[in-house]
Formats: C-alpha cells, sequence, structure tokens
C-alpha cells in the first residue's frame, strides 16, 4: 500500500505503543482516501509540545506519479480568512479601528453599490451577519472565477470580484441572521491597507507569521510562492460543476470526475481565501491562535462569541464552533477553493490542534466522494489524533 499510495508519515514525539497505534491509525486513513479518490493529502497534528505526527498520501502530480512530500504547500481557501480576523482585531486592540464602524465610514467611495456597506458593522463582516452578500455566489463570478471563462494565468485585482454583487439588494438587516460572504473579507483586507497604509499581506507576515517563525504560508498572486513546493491542483468535475462554473479549455481533465487545474491561481480570491500553506505550519499557526500567542483575552472572548447557524454550528469572529453528538466540541475553519480543500480545527478543552489539507477542491462541484476536510471530520481521524495528545 505505501509503495502504491506513496504514503509517509513522521513519528510520534513518544513512541508509546498507544501513540504508534494511533499514529498507524491517521496514515491508513490517509491512504484510505487516496484509494477513495483523493488525488493527494497532507496532515499535521500539534500539541502544546509542537508537532507530533504529520503524515502524506496520494500524488502531487497524477501523470507523473510524483508523490506528496511534507512541504508541500496546499490552498487553505477561507482558513485565509483567520489570518484577517487576526490582523483586524490587532487593530482594534492597538486603538486604530472601531469594530463598530462601517466599511463606508473607513473606505468611502470604493465601496459605492455594495449592500449594506453603510450599514454594516466591521464586527458583522467579520461573523458575516452583515447582510452582504457574496461575490462567490453570482453565476456569471463563478465561471469567470472558477470554470469555463476563467482566464487561469490572470492575476486578478485586489477589488476585481466587487462589481459581480454592486447594486444588488442586502441580503436581510445587518445582525439579523447568518449568510457566509467572501465580500465581507475582501472588505476587510481593503480595510486593512486603508487603515495601516500597507500591503495585507505585509501585515499578515509581520505581524503573524515572522513572529511564530513560519516559513511556508504565502498568499498566492501577492507575494512570491516557491513553485517547486507547488502540487498539482485538481478538482471534481461533478455534472454540478460542469453546469455552474464549465470545464475551463485549457484543464486537463484526468478521469470522468476529475480535472487538473493547474496554471491556475487564488490571486481571485486575496484575503478571502488566497493563502497556501503546509499542513505542519498551518497546524503550528491553530495553536499559536489557540493559545492566544497573536491576540489578548478580550480578543479571544470577541472571537468566541458566538452566534448560532444551526444546532449544532456556531459562528464566531471568525472562527467556527461544531459539536459532535456526543458533545465533544471543534473550533476551526474549513476552506474550498478550485483545486484544493481543507480543515483546521483544535477541540475545547484538549491539546489537540489538526490540519489536514488536500489538493482537489470541491466547490460548486455538489456532492463528492472525499474531501480534505471530510477526512478531517472523521470522527475516527479526530479520535486517533486526540490520542496521540495523551
Amino acid at each position: 500500500m505505501g509503495l502504491l499510495f506513496f504514503s509517509a508519515c513522521s513519528k510520534p514525539d513518544v513512541e508509546t505503543p498507544e501513540h504508534v497505534a494511533a499514529a498507524a491509525e491517521l496514515q491508513a486513513i490517509l491512504d484510505e482516501a487516496v484509494i477513495t479518490g483523493m488525488p493527494g493529502i497532507s496532515a499535521a497534528v500539534v500539541t502544546s509540545k509542537g508537532l507530533v505526527w504529520a503524515g502524506n498520501a496520494g500524488l502531487s502530480d497524477i501523470e507523473a506519479g510524483k508523490p506528496i512530500s511534507p512541504e508541500m504547500l496546499f490552498g487553505i481557501g477561507s482558513i485565509t480568512k483567520t489570518f484577517v480576523n487576526v490582523v483586524i482585531l490587532q487593530l482594534a486592540e492597538e486603538g486604530q479601528l472601531d469594530l463598530n464602524a462601517t466599511p463606508e465610514s473607513i473606505l468611502g467611495d470604493a465601496v459605492n453599490g455594495i449592500p449594506n456597506a453603510d450599514k454594516a458593522t466591521i464586527a458583522q463582516l467579520l461573523n458575516h451577519t452583515g447582510g452582504i452578500p457574496s461575490w462567490e455566489d453570482d453565476p456569471l463570478w463563478i465561471r469567470e472565477g472558477r470554470g469555463d471563462a476563467l482566464n487561469p494565468s490572470e492575476i486578478w485585482g485586489k477589488t476585481q470580484t466587487l462589481p459581480y454583487i454592486q447594486g444588488h439588494e442586502p441580503l436581510f438587516t445587518p445582525g439579523e441572521k447568518h449568510s457566509y460572504a467572501n465580500t465581507n473579507y475582501t472588505l476587510l483586507g481593503m480595510i486593512i491597507e486603508q487603515v495601516t497604509g500597507k500591503e495585507a499581506v505585509d501585515e499578515i507576515h509581520l505581524r503573524i507569521l515572522d513572529p511564530l517563525g513560519l516559513k511556508d504560508i504565502h498568499l498566492e498572486g501577492f507575494e512570491e510562492v516557491p513553485a517547486a513546493q507547488l502540487p498539482h491542483r485538481y478538482h471534481w468535475a461533478t455534472p454540478e460543476f460542469r453546469a455552474d462554473a464549465g470545464v475551463n479549455s485549457v484543464f486537463a481533465e484526468i478521469r470522468p470526475d476529475l480535472i487538473d487545474a493547474t496554471g491556475s491561481n487564488l490571486s481571485v480570491e486575496w484575503t478571502a481565501g488566497g493563502m497556501v500553506a503546509s499542513a505542519t505550519d498551518l497546524a503550528l499557526y491553530g495553536k499559536a491562535l489557540r493559545d492566544g500567542q497573536l491576540l489578548k483575552p478580550e480578543s479571544m472572548a470577541f472571537m468566541m462569541d458566538w452566534f448560532q447557524v444551526r444546532e449544532d454550528r456556531w459562528v464566531g469572529h471568525n472562527v467556527f464552533k461544531s459539536a459532535y453528538p456526543d458533545g465533544l466540541v471543534t473550533i476551526g475553519h474549513s476552506g474550498d477553493v478550485l483545486g484544493f480543500n481543507g480543515s483546521l480545527y483544535w477541540v475545547e478543552g484538549e491539546d489537540v490542534v489538526v490540519a489536514v489539507l488536500g489538493n482537489v477542491g470541491a466547490m460548486h462541484s455538489g456532492r463528492v466522494p472525499i474531501t480534505a476536510a471530510g477526512v478531517a471530520r472523521k470522527r475516527e481521524f479526530l479520535d486517533a489524533a486526540r490520542k496521540l495528545a495523551k
């Protein structure tokens, strides 16, 4: 199996029989994901001791038979939003930003025509309760941003997505309900740059990545990314994806259900979802966020001020809390973009942080065989990770 699926894992810090068994179980789940159809997958488990396990399975390049390696960088999609959230809350801590201000009060004419930009607060952008529509849901953007009308090599401008929802009606009165919107985090990226006078990517490095010593996290399209560390990016080409997005003519069809979207980039997502990361560095970032290394206690409490979105799920400013039927709770964020999918979370009340990333995306694809986030959420995967932390 190891040769066939190119699986590899690091040994746990303390090789008790229980830890060895848990590591083997985690690796077996990654291998099974590849059998199910995942091109490649990478995962890491971190505790207060640091990295305790990392594993990989599958291929970074299906046609060339090249295996996934630990240092590879995967698109993390909307997990990017947690980095933006940290910068925004740090600016509020410093007195540079009022979370009750509106986007219009800071950005002025730059948000003309954006519904609720004059009413929603920054706090409501953070937890998606501002009633602002998402450019990601616009049918034309779906084709031009991820589908048959995409120019794969184009580097999108930071605000190039906003015209797709200009002039639309607000979804609801701010604060009334929750509706996830990438637009919120495009606006927050603009606010970071307006307030600081610096590039959002530079603020993320200055405030988060550099202090933590994390070298394998980047904002694609807005800084140099080591090309050798990027796997091929694949996407589930389901009938739903073909109908709603369409398959771009330059994307090879690897299997009837899978296209190779390599050659595209995540600049279209910018601060809403454009970052790439290794599983290890992402998990180490998650630990720092969990442990309050990046935010003051008051900001941590605000980040986890929960708004219930369904019976077993809550959104904060901006992480999600999810409850399993037995009451076990995880806190984190998932991400899904063209070519990539993943999840980052920690277990409430326990010392374990998990990151799982894969080089196949599922946006606009409906029901698919498997995703990296789905692997991360498997209870058997979560429980094996928890065993490593004991």
